[in-house]
């Protein structure tokens, strides 16, 4: 999808430097205008009935209505696309994980002081998930965005492309997932629909850091299955699934017949940390034939080039279809590039993931 005019953006939160500091990283990106800032919902009320924008960027603890409240009613009177500015603490996590459930649609660090390095790479991720959120409503009926966007590196800046074929075919299946916008939502959906037994699984959502923690364990108590935040050297097991953390990358291992995932810093691949093209390239190179890939919904196209390479190497890649999807772009991405085998819709990528790993 393309927008013919720069994204709107109202922000809200009580804090003025917040605001400021976010309304400086935002406008870096000639594709993105604040329109106007709000300190608590009553006054973003007046902000939209003035001028609507495209994005709502939400905090969540505000005076007088606080922002789950807020988010509610927007969601149940005048859908806008909505991203929570979050502190992330530790009391904090569970209500931006309850914010996405309601509708809410991704969740980011809120700005702050740091190295240069730092700065780059948080006005980067946040201006994306900005511009992301306002396809969102859109995604299901126009192609992924053709928005400029900057130079991104590839996955060689962790990982080196295989100078052989991967490693022979053993009878144990591993499934490798990688997921962004609406993802949280849909890795729910399918990780509730794995049996007892499930293969193994390791995942990548795009997430800030210390997030993750919190939403493998929101999961560990919905699903029937083991999941987990994955720390470095965690096997990969039958009836668990390995979530990687925020900022760090993941990448699937194996010695033997084991299976284990390493983490990684580094730079952002496609953007992002973790990045699904990371994952996917150390699931072709040491899974190849015992692979069974899948990528869910999101933006920008995190993933495709990683989804090729396992179908070279022999592995079986499953994509979400457009009509399941709250952004068709990565799946679409992957698609155009030949990496995907099946295209489903979500109810039924946990059935037939299973099912390709009791052998096809």
């Amino acid at each position: 999808m393309a927008f013919n005019r720069t994204v709107r953006v109202l922000i809200v939160d009580d804090s003025a430097f917040v605001r400021q500091t976010l309304k400086e990283i935002l406008e870096t990106d000639p594709a993105i205008q604040v329109i106007a800032v709000a300190g608590d919902p009553y006054v973003a009320v007046e902000r939209i009935r003035a001028q609507q924008p495209d994005v709502i960027t939400l905090d969540i603890e505000m005076p007088r209505m606080d922002g789950l409240t807020f988010l509610e009613k927007l969601m149940g009177q005048h859908p806008i696309p909505v991203v929570i500015c979050s502190t992330l603490t530790e009391a904090g996590s569970d209500v931006a994980l309850a914010a996405l459930a309601k509708g809410a649609v991704e969740v980011i660090t809120k700005p702050k002081l740091g190295t240069k390095e730092f700065f780059e790479e948080s006005r980067v991720k946040i201006c994306d998930i900005v511009k992301a959120a306002a396809h969102v409503r859109l995604a299901r009926h126009r192609p992924a965005s053709s928005v400029k966007v900057e130079p991104k590196l590839t996955a060689d800046a962790v990982l080196a492309k295989p100078a052989s074929a991967a490693m022979i075919q053993t009878t144990e299946k591993v499934v490798v997932v990688g997921a962004s916008t609406g993802g949280t939502e849909a890795l729910r959906e399918f990780l509730e629909a794995m049996p007892l037994d499930a293969p193994g699984i390791v995942i990548v959502q795009h997430m800030p850091e210390e997030f993750t923690a919190r939403f493998a364990q929101r999961l560990d108590g919905m699903c029937r299955i083991s999941v987990r935040e994955a720390a470095d050297n965690d096997s990969v097991i039958r009836g668990q699934a390995l979530i990687a953390p925020g900022n760090r990358h993941v990448l699937l291992k194996r010695s033997g017949a084991r299976y284990f995932v390493e983490l990684r810093d580094g730079p952002l691949v496609s953007r992002h940390r973790p990045s699904v093209d990371v994952l996917f390239r150390s699931a072709a190179r040491y899974g190849g034939k015992n692979v069974v890939g899948v990528i869910m919904t999101g933006m920008g196209d995190d993933g495709a080039k990683g989804m090729l390479e396992m179908k070279q190497a022999g592995a079986f890649n499953i994509a979400q279809d457009e009509n399941t999807c709250v952004v068709f772009g990565m799946p679409a991405e992957a698609i155009k590039l030949g990496g995907v085998d099946r295209v489903v819709p979500l109810g039924n990528i946990a059935p037939e993931a299973v099912r390709l790993c009791q052998g096809r």
